[in-house]
């Protein structure tokens, strides 16, 4: 097909686009499958740049927990992402965040930095700052794993200063990402106390954008989810605030 110049169609001046954007880099596990979700987070101007860490044959659990939060392995995947000068690199993946313990997701974002990452987080530390931004220090968890993983999370919230008063699991060790919302709701009804000031439902596998507000006004409280601290707190750390319909986190604000 030829086309025919025509002047009088000619606009007055180029394209003035395209716009500036900032990025986050996200690194997450290899069976993430949820990176639409976090999408649903994001401000206009803000991109995510995905890639992941190495396939491990096993179910989810301790050993894939430790597998997945490997310093060397991490470190290359960040390297693989500062080529295009993120503002902010953030490790998705609560249970190899916070496997180590408080100390271990530190020295996991210190890794990060130490391999180009400008600033990094993780989903465990961002789960520490989302409680303390809301002035939360007893908290009821839901999680959809077995209970091994559950009470390494209960411990690690306990070395952040945080009161578990009660928490469930779905003892599920693969297909996390296919739970429907009315399992998940049924799963914060379980888990939530009268003495609990928030509930927090762990794995960035675990969908739950859509059933936040639903259950912040069902129960009265603050419901934060694994996805909803990472991008939040990544984005806290850019100086930017999430998106999201009417859930509570997002109105604390950024400090």
């Amino acid at each position: 097909m030829t086309l025919i110049p025509n002047p009088a169609l000619a606009p007055a001046a180029d394209p003035p686009g395209p716009q500036p954007w900032q990025d986050i880099g996200v690194v997450c596990p290899f069976d993430m499958a949820l990176d639409h979700e976090l999408w649903r987070w994001m401000p206009d101007g803000v991109n995510l740049v995905f890639t992941r860490t190495p396939y491990y044959d096993q179910p989810v659990g301790l050993d894939m927990a430790e597998e997945i939060s490997d310093h060397g392995e991490i470190q290359d995947a960040v390297r693989s992402l500062v080529a295009i000068r993120p503002a902010v690199v953030t490790y998705a993946c609560t249970s190899g965040s916070f496997v180590h313990g408080v100390e271990g997701a530190r020295k996991l974002s210190a890794a990060m930095v130490q391999a180009g990452a400008p600033a990094a987080v993780t989903t465990s530390e961002g789960l520490l700052m989302a409680l303390d931004a809301l002035g939360v220090s007893r908290v009821a968890v839901a999680t959809p794993y077995l209970a091994e993983l559950t009470n390494r999370l209960t411990s690690f919230l306990e070395q952040g200063g945080k009161s578990v008063v009660s928490h469930e699991g779905l003892g599920l060790d693969r297909d996390i990402w296919t739970v429907p919302y009315a399992t998940t709701c049924e799963l914060i009804r379980q888990a939530d106390r009268p003495e609990a000031e928030a509930v927090f439902v762990s794995c960035t596998n675990l969908p739950t954008y859509d059933l936040i507000a639903y259950m912040e006004r069902e129960l009265g409280k603050p419901v934060i989810t694994a996805n909803q601290v990472t991008a939040w707190s990544g984005l806290r750390l850019m100086g930017r605030e999430a998106v999201g319909p009417d859930q509570l986190l997002l109105q604390a604000g950024v400090k």
